[in-house]
């Protein structure tokens, strides 16, 4: 019997979107467990500063520059993440993001879509999952062990209004998860799991624009969320960091396959 369920200790999880604001609290907080974190994005700067700052609090990480649509590029930060640490114990695939295009503003309709932004925010998110995936399991299914967290959405459940094209993308992450975890429970090892997290309402600088007013106070979207919300409020950043820790830890060995929901309740609640 395990002493400790919740250890992660010298595990190396990989972060794609590590610089975000949910990336890079996550990032932070399993650093902060004993987790050599591998934080992945394309703001190099930044990047640098989040594991500086890790470094600072005793913690172990490293910045890659990545392109998620580029296999090229993510073999060679498989290449560097070996070199450094030997292996690969947990891939968070938290890159993402949308475009005006790829939205329905209400007083637009499915005709004014740019087809363009459509694909792109596809790829970005659905595809961006796919191939940081196909490139990092590789070392897990030769250690026959590790784990993939894909970030899914709440749009990922239900048709929410104006996000057309992101939430088409995250309803493939949910599939996507699922066909994963039996190819490779079935093909490489019971002891490589592949579940998903799926985010609540949380403020970040991809929705900032459509959650507050330039004076900061809510928009009338944020407002509608939080009354669908049964807890009344946003997510806080930090709130993700269990779910995540649950499902990168042994205390998760026998799940997989599921979508994790962190969301206050939102997507049960109806009047």
């Amino acid at each position: 019997m395990m002493n400790n369920l919740f250890d992660i200790t010298n595990q190396v999880v990989v972060i794609t979107g590590g610089t975000g604001i949910l990336g890079r609290c996550i990032a932070k907080y399993l650093a902060s467990q004993g987790a050599k974190v591998v934080i992945m994005a394309r703001r190099v700067e930044l990047g640098q500063k989040i594991v500086d700052e890790i470094k600072g609090n005793g913690g172990e990480a490293m910045f890659l520059k990545t392109n998620v649509m580029d296999k090229a590029v993510l073999e060679g930060n498989l290449n560097d993440v070996l070199s450094q640490y030997g292996r690969v114990d947990a891939l968070l695939n938290a890159a993402g993001g949308n475009m005006p295009g790829a939205t329905i503003p209400p007083d637009k309709t499915i005709f004014d879509l740019d087809p363009d932004d459509f694909k792109k925010v596809m790829e970005l998110n659905l595809i961006g999952t796919v191939l940081p995936t196909q490139v990092f399991l590789r070392p897990m299914a030769k250690q026959q062990s590790g784990c993939v967290v894909n970030f899914s959405s709440m749009s990922a459940f239900r048709p929410l209004t104006r996000v057309a094209g992101y939430g088409v993308a995250k309803a493939g992450i949910n599939n996507f998860t699922a066909y994963m975890a039996k190819e490779v429970a079935s093909k490489f090892s019971t002891h490589i799991r592949v579940n998903a997290i799926a985010p609540g309402f949380f403020l970040t600088d991809q929705n900032r624009t459509l959650l507050t007013n330039p004076d900061g106070s809510w928009t009338q979207r944020a407002k509608d969320i939080i009354h669908q919300t049964p807890m009344g409020r946003m997510g806080e950043p930090e709130e993700l960091c269990g779910t995540i820790h649950y499902l990168i830890s042994p205390a998760s060995q026998f799940v997989t396959g599921t979508v994790a929901v962190v969301d206050g309740g939102f997507n049960v609640f109806s009047i």
